[in-house]
């Protein structure tokens, strides 16, 4: 019973795709014009991204510094605190150890910052790539009298991609 209804939604799901590609076919056949877009390569490839990236690392790279000299100093107190344990005595070692805890506590919190300062600011740069890339996107609709773009595709041909003219275009304003 279970075999044959997995076979039966196979045969539906079969003839349901099938009927879909027909009528792009048929879309194609009627002088339907499609076109696709990849995001990823614009937000990779495009020199706004590019400039967006450095303008980031700039931003964050001092404060990434921090973290990472906080980093290292915390395991450099810890493994001196390791080796003296043996002969501090135990209001100093627990004094050392507080001091240790607080002073993680403040990094991580340092760290958290700059990951929710860095993703904000990586998503509002996004932001700005997208809107630019979209205007030009329908600057290239209009030019080339598209009538569906498509930003995802299991298999596209070269023919119909049209990133390099978006990212082109993009780069050149």
């Amino acid at each position: 019973m279970k075999h044959l209804l997995i076979k039966n939604t196979f045969i539906i799901s079969f003839f349901y795709t099938l009927g879909i590609l027909s009528q792009v076919v048929m879309a194609q056949d009627l002088g339907t014009r499609i076109a696709f877009v990849n995001l990823e390569r614009i937000l990779s490839e495009s020199k706004m991204a590019k400039d967006a990236q450095t303008k980031m690392q700039q931003e964050f790279g001092p404060r990434e510094k921090e973290v990472r000299d906080g980093v290292a100093r915390i395991k450099s107190d810890a493994a001196q605190l390791d080796k003296d344990a043996a002969i501090l005595p135990e209001p100093d070692r627990i004094r050392k150890q507080r001091e240790l805890a607080d002073q993680d506590r403040e990094l991580q919190r340092k760290q958290r910052e700059l990951i929710e300062d860095s993703q904000r600011r990586g998503a509002e740069e996004r932001a700005k790539i997208f809107e630019r890339a979209n205007q030009v996107l329908k600057t290239i609709v209009e030019q080339k009298k598209l009538d569906l773009v498509v930003q995802d595709a299991a298999f596209v041909s070269p023919r119909i991609d049209i990133t390099s003219d978006v990212i082109n275009a993009l780069n050149a304003r």
